[in-house]
């Protein structure tokens, strides 16, 4: 008799649990502890984003088609929705972001497509926001290709507003997307980083980061093969590309140093297979570390101080069924970790499991949602969407 996708699931579930036992902590770690509150199990986005859409006071949160208001978590459409089913296809939403484009004092959403494809934002209709469920904002288009699986929104020429950093695959193009500058434009500006037959220019391309690689004070953008240089002027083309083996391909990239001496170290998470990484600059090339391999499809990866000791902590989980399923572990249950930086001058993290069925999307928002001092955890995938908030310390 063929047995039910039940008990192939349990089976499965058994068979990880042993093989993950020795790595995989209690939920909570000490006084560390999250109340989880789901927001909706519907699959509406992979990316998600928080921000105060209607100048209450409150940190709502933006996903997809969505904006949902705190602290009750009222869903309103921000464009026409639609339906996407978790097991056999993927959304619309992979990335979003919440930023006042147009510099009008409302926070806008800015969305970011199937890779490849379209990024687009939102405005925000300003005042009386929220009080139609139904309420849809005007989009305007960024970008008609937005490639790599982890554009980022980051400042990259320092004027104190974030712009779009990825890449065209249809132009064979790096690049970054400098956001409107004063109030009521609209307007985006195209800057060239790389062309050609530069590497990081496909359309899956995994691994983005932005950070100061060389001690100029000016950031540089990372990929899992390399670096690019920033010019004095990021605005000028080609940008000096030095060849470094970063590590495999990953999803978000971050520069780690602790102890603040300037070392140039990184850390990386598999985005389709096991592992998170921390990779060690020496002076005869790069170590790579593997710091966990308890969860894979670790396709989301913030750092942050979670437990407020000053030091970097990592936040990351599974992407759930980031191939449908089919990625090494693709069945694995959905977890999601916080990972304790150590004291040790080497640098060492212990895992905490936060929960067992949500994970990560291909964001994971880490931000004190209501204003009590300790960081909160806000993701949206496949299971739906959800919250996590710290709780108080004893």
């Amino acid at each position: 008799m063929p047995r039910s996708p039940i008990f192939v699931h349990i089976l499965l579930f058994l068979a990880w649990s042993d093989s993950c036992l020795a790595q995989t902590m209690s939920v909570d770690k000490e006084d560390i502890r999250f109340n989880r509150q789901v927001i909706t199990r519907e699959f509406i986005s992979e990316g998600v984003a928080v921000g105060d859409v209607d100048q209450d006071g409150r940190m709502d949160i933006l996903a997809g088609a969505y904006w949902f208001s705190a602290p009750d978590w009222r869903k309103h459409e921000v464009d026409e929705p639609k339906i996407f089913h978790a097991n056999d296809n993927y959304s619309n939403s992979f990335l979003d972001y919440c930023s006042d484009v147009d510099h009008d004092g409302w926070l806008d959403m800015i969305r970011i497509g199937w890779p490849g494809e379209e990024a687009v934002w939102y405005k925000n209709p300003g005042k009386g926001v929220g009080q139609s469920d139904k309420e849809h904002w005007k989009m305007f288009r960024i970008l008609d290709h937005a490639g790599n699986e982890s554009p980022a929104w980051v400042d990259v020429d320092g004027d104190g507003s974030p712009d779009l950093l990825c890449n065209d695959p249809a132009s064979r193009e790096m690049l970054w997307m400098k956001a409107p500058s004063r109030k009521g434009d609209t307007t985006w500006q195209r800057f060239v980083i790389a062309r050609g037959d530069s590497p990081g220019l496909e359309r899956y391309t995994h691994g983005l980061g932005f950070a100061d690689m060389n001690g100029d004070k000016r950031p540089d953008v990372l990929i899992s093969t390399g670096w690019w240089e920033m010019p004095a002027d990021p605005q000028k083309p080609d940008w000096t590309f030095h060849k470094e083996d970063l590590g495999e391909e990953c999803a978000q990239i971050h520069r780690f140093d602790p102890q603040g001496k300037g070392v140039r170290d990184l850390v990386s998470s598999s985005a389709h297979d096991y592992g998170i990484w921390w990779h060690e600059s020496t002076t005869s090339g790069w170590i790579h570390h593997t710091i966990f391999k308890g969860v894979s499809e670790t396709h989301a990866l913030a750092m942050t101080d979670i437990n407020g000791d000053g030091r970097p902590d990592l936040i990351t989980g599974k992407r759930y069924f980031a191939h449908n399923g089919g990625d090494p572990g693709g069945l694995d249950p959905a977890l999601l970790y916080w990972f304790e930086l150590g004291q040790e001058e080497t640098p060492s993290w212990t895992p905490h499991l936060i929960d067992d069925d949500s994970g990560v999307g291909l964001q994971v928002v880490v931000r004190d949602m209501n204003k009590d001092g300790k960081p909160d955890i806000v993701m949206c995938n496949k299971k739906g969407l959800f919250y996590f908030e710290q709780a108080k310390r004893k």
